[in-house]
Formats: C-alpha cells, sequence, structure tokens
C-alpha cells in the first residue's frame, strides 16, 4: 500500500505579498482557459490577508489602465489585464500602496 502524503495549507497573521508576476504577451490559448482578454499582459497577485486583494485592485487601476479580470477577498488572488506598461505599471502601484502605506511585506516583481 502506497502512503499518501497530506499537506495542509494554512495562512498565519501577517500582511504579506506572496506574488507579483506579469506575463507579457501570453498566448492566446492561455487566456482563454483561464478565461481573460488577450491584450498584452497579464498581472497576477496572491495577497495575505485576502482583503488585500481589494486595496491592491484599486491601486492598480489607479496606476494602470488596465482591466480587472478577478478579484478574490477570500483567498487574495488579484487578476488583471492591459498591454504591458500599463500592467507593469499597475503591479509597481499596487506593490508600493501595500508596502509604502499599510507595511505590507513585499514580494518581488517577477516577469516571463
Amino acid at each position: 500500500m502506497s502512503e499518501k502524503i497530506r499537506t495542509i495549507q494554512e495562512y498565519v497573521p501577517g500582511k504579506q505579498v506572496t506574488l507579483a508576476h506579469m506575463i507579457a504577451h501570453p498566448g492566446r490559448d492561455l487566456c482563454r482557459q483561464i478565461g481573460v482578454e488577450d491584450k498584452g499582459a497579464i498581472g497576477l497577485m496572491t495577497i495575505t490577508p485576502g482583503e488585500g486583494a481589494i486595496i491592491a485592485a484599486d491601486s492598480a487601476s489607479k496606476h494602470g489602465d488596465i482591466r480587472l479580470e478577478f478579484v478574490d477577498r477570500f483567498t487574495g488572488c488579484l487578476v488583471f489585464t492591459g498591454d504591458v506598461a500599463s500592467v507593469e505599471s499597475a503591479l509597481d502601484g499596487a506593490l508600493s500602496a501595500l508596502n509604502n502605506i499599510l507595511g505590507f511585506a513585499p514580494a518581488p516583481l517577477t516577469k516571463t
């Protein structure tokens, strides 16, 4: 009998951005599979506590001409699209607001 490994994920109290990533020029298949517009770039963020996604979405939309595709206040997931420059600016703005105004631990902005 094979042994099953059980993984438990839990959030601990704290304020952090665990992912801030830009996918530049995603393929049409990827956009179709995840249900977003093919606009040049996809911005992804994961934030703890989850309500931080609402604040990040507000800040991102004020820093770039983006379309909010998904905001989940329970998991802290934020997905938005736009041209590459707008998505990068939106990610920078959201990271800056969370870090400098609210004291969140930042994540590096990564790109593919």
